[in-house]
């Protein structure tokens, strides 16, 4: 079973492409690529949201990816201040008129299954997919 992996990153835009490079090259790394585009999406919806609502300037947030056999495991961690009010995040099926505001929903239908879990500073918005197993190939029998 692969090692966890993870990765912090600053309080910038550009550290969305970062995170899903990071979760491009982990999974690659472990054979796991049947729900990458899947995997990669929550990624981008679950570190903007850690962005817009839950890490104060100055901060950082951290990107963690476990595998348990044929599950992995997302995790995006915030360093937000207990008191905001973003540490309630709503993954309701999001209004049509709006522009913003699907990413949580987005990432409920896309994983199969999805967690928020409290610290003393910040929150972790989980993800988990069940993904294919890679087996190694049966030796050729020797006649």
């Amino acid at each position: 079973m692969p090692l966890p992996r993870q990765r912090r990153f600053p309080r910038s835009r550009a550290s969305v492409r970062d995170a899903r490079e990071f979760t491009l090259q982990v999974l690659t790394e472990w054979g796991c690529t049947d729900r990458l585009d899947d995997i990669r999406l929550c990624v981008s919806e679950l570190v903007t949201n850690a962005l817009l609502h839950g890490v104060p300037p100055g901060r950082e947030y951290c990107v963690s990816l476990a595998r348990d056999g044929a599950v992995i495991r997302l995790e995006v961690r915030d360093s937000g201040d207990r008191d905001l009010p973003s540490q309630q995040p709503h993954s309701e099926i999001p209004d049509t008129g709006e522009e913003s505001g699907r990413g949580l929903f987005l990432a409920r239908e896309l994983a199969d299954d999805l967690g928020i879990s409290k610290h003393v500073v910040g929150k972790t918005v989980w993800v988990t997919f069940k993904a294919a197993l890679q087996h190694e190939p049966f030796p050729e029998a020797e006649t």
